[in-house]
């Protein structure tokens, strides 16, 4: 992106000197329609600038969370100039629909647009402001937290990630030894985890009802802009997965015990390979991993590897494990320059090649809606975003022959997408149900939260596991996942995108190039239409009934069974 309002020379530093930025826009006149467009652009222009400035600070800590000038770096956009930047765009989003102008905004994403904007100013409450800065101080503590977490094994020390490559060793007595070393570590943070989750939930619960809701569920549905389906609809997904999605797992759980010859699975058993087979190591460095990502990118389309390809050239990507290193995978989307950056904590399995095509998926997405207008324009919901990120893992295992030259590899490895597949949809509805207890109780108590969770996850769980004197371990289980303490409510968008992605995966295999010219149309849409509209572009449906639902887990069931 080409700066014309904001001076080139010009970088975030201080509210002062960004401040007139935000004092121009909110008093220039708008006499109309055309100067309402060009004061859009000029809005998403400094929005971007900012948004970018933030995003490296952001990119820069995660990479190195023992860096106290990288955090406090962070710290200081988080304190001393977004609690300054909300009210102003409260005053700008207003300047927006209140102008006679808008309703002359007819060109494409403009009436999503709007609807976005209304709905913020409707929630906008100047008392959140400081709550706000306060939650998101808080929720890089979930990241510092695990970024410390190491056990030693065999005389090395290694992340938590890493450590979980021994859960597919061959020789049991290992796999026990490191389960328990890596719950072990887990219980140590366990009571500062339950803390810090006690003090979000208060706090966001406060926010709800400054902005006159009952409770935190129902305001963050709505902040989260969710015109296109309701809360009933989360909770018949619920019991949609619960009916079609759990009984494969369990299903898949019992044909793994009975291969494995075991008289009672263990969770230590859940990843080792069922055959006797060591892990699968699809590349070797993660060099090695970037060039055979382009070359399967390529062979899917052109396009797709070109993205990586720059990516590359312009040092956007970090993604081998290494201590001091926040957990997890992201792409983050930098608005100003318009490549994104992809980090990740690969250590030569599977599970890294799947994160690698996962975020390689939102990275494309990133390119495709590049050229829109406005930044707004850019930045989907989650329920589109991982429709890109999902579909991609599943086309790409298509040409996964990149990575795993042996037939027998290469079953192999297709067949623990698919089981990752199955799995998925049940664990995400786990977390939402979770959630929705947990907001709509936010005065329980640690031992209510516990049993909340043990009735929860003893629904969607595997019936086959014996977690028998575990049971504290699975009792903690939530604590590793990240939504629940950065980004609450958000994960069940992940589910949403999955049975989107599977759909996707099915007219791939009738129809490679129709499906990705398809995918391809949506992506490059962003938020301009509906997520219906986006999805039926895709040339699948936005739809999570439980027949839908059923008629997805049988296409998988079908094609694990043809493996």
């Amino acid at each position: 992106m080409q700066r014309h309002y904001v001076k080139k020379e010009f970088t975030v530093t201080t509210w002062e000197l960004l401040k007139p930025y935000f004092d121009e826009l909110e008093q220039r006149n708008i006499r109309t329609p055309e100067e309402l467009e060009n004061w859009l652009r000029d809005y998403s222009e400094l929005s971007a600038v900012v948004s970018e400035n933030m995003a490296w600070r952001y990119i820069k800590m995660t990479c190195d969370t023992a860096n106290t000038e990288l955090r406090d770096s962070f710290n200081d956009f988080v304190q001393n100039i977004e609690p300054h930047m909300a009210p102003v765009a409260n005053e700008l989003n207003k300047k927006i629909i209140e102008s006679p102008h808008a309703g002359a905004l007819t060109k494409n994403g403009y009436n999503i647009y709007l609807r976005s904007i209304r709905n913020s100013v409707e929630l906008f409450r100047e008392e959140n402001i400081p709550l706000n800065t306060q939650l998101q101080e808080l929720e890089q503590q979930f990241g510092a937290i695990n970024g410390e977490q190491s056990i030693e094994h065999d005389g090395e020390k290694m992340t938590l990630q890493k450590a979980a490559v021994f859960l597919k060793n061959l020789d049991r007595n290992v796999r026990k030894e490191v389960y328990y070393k890596i719950q072990d570590r887990r219980a140590m943070d366990e009571t500062a985890l339950n803390e810090l989750f006690t003090r979000l939930v208060k706090l966001r619960h406060k926010v709800a009802l400054n902005a006159g809701f009952k409770n935190y569920r129902d305001y963050k549905h709505q902040s989260l802009a969710r015109f296109d389906y309701k809360v009933q609809d989360c909770l018949n997904f619920h019991e949609a997965v619960k009916q079609h999605a759990v009984p494969l797992i369990n299903e898949h759980d019992e044909n793994r015990r009975k291969k494995l010859g075991l008289a009672d699975y263990r969770p230590w058993d859940a990843s080792v390979d069922e055959e006797g087979l060591p892990p699968l190591k699809p590349f070797a460095n993660a060099k090695e991993l970037v060039e055979k990502t382009i070359t399967c990118f390529s062979r899917l389309d052109p396009y797709f590897g070109d993205c990586i390809r720059t990516m590359e050239a312009m040092r956007r990507l970090d993604l081998e494990s290494r201590l001091g290193k926040a957990p997890g995978g992201y792409q983050y989307p930098l608005y100003e320059t318009d490549v994104p950056f992809i980090f990740m904590n690969s250590v030569g399995l599977h599970r890294d090649l799947v994160t690698m095509v996962h975020e390689g998926g939102h990275a494309v997405h990133s390119f495709l809606d590049k050229d829109l207008d406005l930044v707004d324009f850019k930045s989907p919901p989650s329920e589109v975003a991982e429709l890109a990120s999902m579909s991609m893992e599943l086309m790409s295992m298509e040409h996964w022959e990149v990575f795993f030259t042996s037939p027998a590899e290469l079953r192999r490895a297709k067949r623990q997408q698919l089981e990752s597949v199955m799995a998925t949809l049940p664990w995400i509805a786990a977390i939402d149900k979770f959630e929705h207890w947990i907001y709509l109780n936010p005065e329980h108590t640690i031992e209510q939260r516990y049993k909340a969770w043990r009735h929860i996850i003893g629904d969607f769980g595997s019936r086959v596991i014996d977690y028998n004197g575990l049971e504290k371990h699975l009792d903690r289980r939530w604590q590793v996942q990240l939504h629940l303490f950065e980004v609450p409510f958000y994960y069940i968008e992940y589910g949403f995108a999955q049975l989107g992605a599977i759909a996707v995966w099915r007219n791939y295999k009738h129809n490679p190039k129709q499906a990705v010219e398809n995918y391809k149309k949506a992506l490059a849409l962003g938020y301009t239409k509906s997520i219906p509209e986006i999805y039926e572009a895709a040339g699948i449906k936005f739809d999570f009934s439980p027949d839908y639902i059923k008629e997805l887990m049988d296409f998988v069931r079908e094609e694990y069974n043809r493996l």
